[in-house]
Formats: C-alpha cells, structure tokens, sequence
C-alpha cells in the first residue's frame, strides 16, 4: 500500500515569492525577477516557480515585464487601502473615546467598501449583543452607517431608500431603526465634506436608548473631529516631507 505525502502548504510559497520582490535593492535593481532568480531566491524548483507566479499574475499581484516580473497593481492597491484605513483608525480614536463617554453608547467607525460597510473601530460595551464587529461587514444600505456614507451618491434604488438618503443628505446624519437588526437604533455622519466622504462614525443601543434628535449632534461633532485629526496629520505629514527633501 502506498501513501501520499501531503502537498507543501501553497500560501507560505506565494507569500515567499512576493517577499523576494519586497527584499530587492532598489538602488542595484530595477523591480524585476526571472523566474531563474525567484527559483534562486526561494530554494524552489524552477516548475513550481513557475506554476506558482502564473497564479499571482492571475490574480494581479504579479505583472509579466519584458525582462521578467515585477510586482502589480494589486499590491499598490492593498498598500494603499492598508495604509488609508490605519491612518483613519489612528486620526479617529480620540473622538471615538469621547463620543462613548459622552453618550454611553456603543460607537463605530467604518468604511464604505463595495455595497458593504467595513467596520474598523467598535468602542464601548454592549448592553445587548451586536452583530457588529471589527472586520465585519454589513449591506451599506440596510445601516445607518452605510446612508450617511451614500448620502451624497446618486443611485438607482427604490424610493424608500432614497427619501432615507436625502434627509441623510439634509440633516448630515443618517437614522436606522431596527431596519438592520431588531430592536436596535443607530446615528451615524459622514467624514469629510460632501464629494469626499472616507468614512462614517455612528452611535447604537437599544430603541429606547437611542434619541436621534438628541445624538444627532455630538454624532456630527464627532466625525468633524475626526475629519479635523486627518487634515491635521496631512499636514504634518506634508511639512516633515518638504523638510527632509
């Protein structure tokens, strides 16, 4: 009887392969690999580099050059998200914090990703349980969160909906009772001026804990301050780069 040895994990090979562009001096290179020097670098036979490259030009984290690979857009695409969603995480907490204490509610941060909301930040301690989680996802348009964030997109959707995004749109805050989950209320504001949301803040609890009219301001005081926080890392951030160039 005869066994078979289990595959090499795929996962750690591919990570290795991408890792050996990440390891290449760009002072003596120009961002390019054959699949010679991958199969060099990585200790792997010449077939799997192959078979394994063809996978991530596939999926776009690789991109074919005239003298070998180089890494794509996908790469750039992933760093650049990473870096945007830590940078508001990092900008957003303060206000986070505050909003909690001042209405003892449990508070979100999220994203607009797709038609679903991505929720980066939950401050606060629930007095039921939540569905909500960070890295978790919910439809954009069935959250409070999600309206205030569309409340300035043009869509195609039912009416319903779109009396929902106009007064998110008039008042700068979006309202959701128990149209996600049941039982439970939320306020959310958008981030940023209208035409450059990058994300929203929100309040939830029980209906009876919740008074739009009364959380609708500190609600908007909160995602101002977090709009206000990025600017003032912008331009921080622009002054330290103009000073060591």
């Amino acid at each position: 009887m005869t066994t078979r040895r289990a595959a090499p994990a795929v996962i750690p090979r591919l990570a290795g392969i991408l890792d050996e562009f990440r390891r290449l001096d760009e002072r003596l290179h120009d961002g390019t690999l054959t699949l010679s020097e991958l199969a060099h670098r990585t200790g792997l036979p010449r077939s799997s580099v192959h078979r394994l490259v063809t996978q991530l030009v596939d999926a776009g984290w690789v991109r074919r050059e005239a003298g070998g690979y180089a890494l794509g857009r996908t790469v750039f695409e992933w760093g650049a998200l990473a870096q945007h969603h830590d940078r508001l995480h990092r900008a957003a907490l303060p206000a986070l914090d505050e909003l909690h204490s001042v209405t003892g509610l449990v508070v979100h941060l999220a994203v607009l990703d797709g038609e679903d909301v991505l929720y980066l930040a939950k401050v606060g301690v629930e007095s039921i349980p939540l569905p909500s989680r960070v890295g978790g996802r919910r439809p954009a348009y069935r959250t409070a969160l999600g309206r205030a964030m569309l409340a300035d997109a043009r869509l195609d959707t039912h009416c319903r909906l779109r009396r929902d995004l106009a007064v998110a749109r008039q008042r700068g805050v979006a309202y959701e009772r128990g149209e996600s989950v049941r039982g439970i209320a939320c306020v959310a504001a958008p981030i940023g001026g209208r035409g450059s949301c990058v994300g929203a803040v929100s309040v939830t609890g029980e209906l009876d804990a919740v008074d739009p009219l009364r959380l609708a301001t500190p609600v908007r005081l909160a995602a101002r301050a977090v709009s206000r926080a990025l600017s003032t890392a912008d331009t921080s951030s622009t002054s330290s780069t103009s000073r060591s160039t």
